[in-house]
Formats: structure tokens, sequence, C-alpha cells
């Protein structure tokens, strides 16, 4: 059984994580296997601290020990869940558990710039560890199963759509647009040079054009209804996609678990930087009045 840490409750990831986990609070088809967070630590947040005296509370009523001093899980457990719903932060929290030999699976977003996106790979990499981190949109079944159909022919574009609401320490999409990014990118795979994007109050509209010539975009959604979905333009067709939530986090955490168990991540980091060298290139673009914007890795 794999023992895990987990570093900052200021979302409810901890919690949702925890039960699966633990297998508790939730249904038996959300249990996950192999597993448990053998000690967590509440940590501190400039986002949402209102949030962690709660989530506090859950988290030791599932009986998980809790610390106050993030390095003293250092040596007591396999890996890391570095869970603070602040990206600008991440680098800072994942490097002593890194430079520790600790693999860490980090929430999203990744990293608020591609600077420290770099950093933290640079760190992984001097210890040799496997390093994940996604919206775990990515891992939803609709799409898990839509992109596995062979008989769709490739795809040649997409707009993916999502709630997007804003925080300036995760700023534009790296927010709660980042679920919809993910999504386009499990669609299209890695390989976009360069980025277009149009920012109003109620709507972020960003067009990515990829090396190959196809062209696929992001609609985040601030007025109105609001779901997560898709329309995938393939080779043998135009298909609507509907995306539910109710076993992401399921999902999610099996991708998890086997990445510590097998040392190996499920996604490239290569992709996951291009992510983050994404959305920083779009924030640039809606910046500059819609202007071109390359991006560069």
């Amino acid at each position: 059984m794999l023992r895990l840490g987990m570093l900052d409750f200021d979302t409810s990831h901890v919690v949702a994580f925890a039960q699966r986990l633990h297998h508790v609070g939730v249904k038996p088809d959300q249990f996950v296997d192999g597993a448990k967070i053998v000690i967590a630590c509440p940590g501190e947040s400039k986002l949402s601290p209102e949030r962690i005296p709660g989530f506090r509370k859950e988290i030791a009523a599932i009986g998980i020990p809790l610390t106050d001093d993030p390095k003293s899980m250092i040596g007591k457990v396999d890996g890391m869940l570095i869970e603070a719903v602040d990206g600008s932060v991440h680098l800072e929290r994942a490097r002593p558990f890194l430079e520790a030999g600790i693999p860490c699976y980090i929430d999203k977003p990744f990293a608020c710039s591609l600077k420290d996106a770099l950093a933290i790979v640079e760190l992984a990499d001097k210890k040799k560890l496997p390093l994940m981190s996604c919206s775990s949109l990515r891992y939803a079944p609709e799409l898990a199963e839509f992109v596995t159909k062979a008989e769709r022919g490739k795809t040649l574009g997409a707009l993916t759509y999502g709630p997007a609401s804003l925080h300036p320490r995760n700023p534009g999409l790296f927010h709660y647009g980042i679920h919809a990014v993910e999504i386009l990118y499990t669609l299209m795979g890695a390989g976009c040079s360069r980025v277009t994007a149009i920012y109003d109050k109620d709507v972020d509209l960003v067009t990515g054009h990829w090396k190959d010539g196809r062209v696929a975009s992001v609609r985040g959604i601030r007025a109105g209804q609001s779901a997560y979905g898709a329309t995938v333009f393939s080779e043998k067709g135009v298909q609507s996609l509907t995306i539910g939530t109710g076993l992401i986090y399921r999902e999610l955490l099996k991708k998890i678990v086997c990445m510590f168990q097998t040392g190996k991540s499920p996604i490239d980091i290569r992709e996951t930087l291009e992510i983050v060298a994404f959305i920083e290139s779009a924030n640039q673009s809606a910046a500059n009045h819609g202007a071109g914007v390359s991006i560069r890795m």
C-alpha cells in the first residue's frame, strides 16, 4: 500500500481524494485502491484561506493524521499530493519534496508561468522522478472513450468549452478555465505554435494554431448556463461531446496511483508544459487586443 502525503487544504479536492482513497463518504463505485493518505498538512492560502478550517475538520474526521509542518512529512511518504488551488505557489510547495526524492502529483494549474513550470520539471529531472499534473476532466469517461475511437479518424479541430471564473492569483484561463484547456489538449495533443485570444467580462475565446495546420478553440464561460463539452471536427464527421463530472475524481486518482506505483506519468510532461505556455500566451494576446502570440518552450 502506497503512503501518500497531502499538502494545502484550500480546495475541495482534498476531501474528494481522501474519501475515495480511504473508502469513506462515497459510494463503493467511487473507491480507489492502492494508496492511503498517511499524513496531511492544511498549509496556508492567499487565494481561499476561508476554506481551510472546514476541510481540516473533514480530513481529521476521516482519521488522517495532521501536521502543521510540511517538511515533517518527508521520510513518511512514498508520494505527495500538492493540492494548493493557487498555481503560483506550486514551485515553492513542491520544491522540498522533489529535492528529497519524493514524486509529486501537482493539482491544476501546474504553474501560472512557464518559468515556474520549467523549474518544477528541472527539479524532478535532477532526481529522475515521475511528475504529473492535470485537470480531472482529462479522464472523464466520455472523453477517454471518445479519443480511443479509431473509426472517427484524425481530429482536425475542436471547440471546447467550460466555466471560466477568474482570480488574479491564477490569471486568465489558469483558474477555472484550465479544465476546458485540458479537454482541448486531450483531443488535439501537443503541437500548438501560436494563439490568439479575446477577453470580455463574460467570456474568453482562445484559438490555437497547431504546427501541422490544425486549428482549435477554447471558450471560457462566465455568463449564462455553463457545462463541459466539445464539438470535435474529425476526418469522418463532426460530433458534439457532453462531458460529465460524476466519475472524474475516481478516474484521475487511478492514474495518480498508477504513476506512483510504476514511476511513469501517463501524460508526457512536455504536453503539460505546453498547456502552461498556451495559457500564458493567451493572456498576453488578450492583453494586446487579440494579437497573435507564438508559443515558445
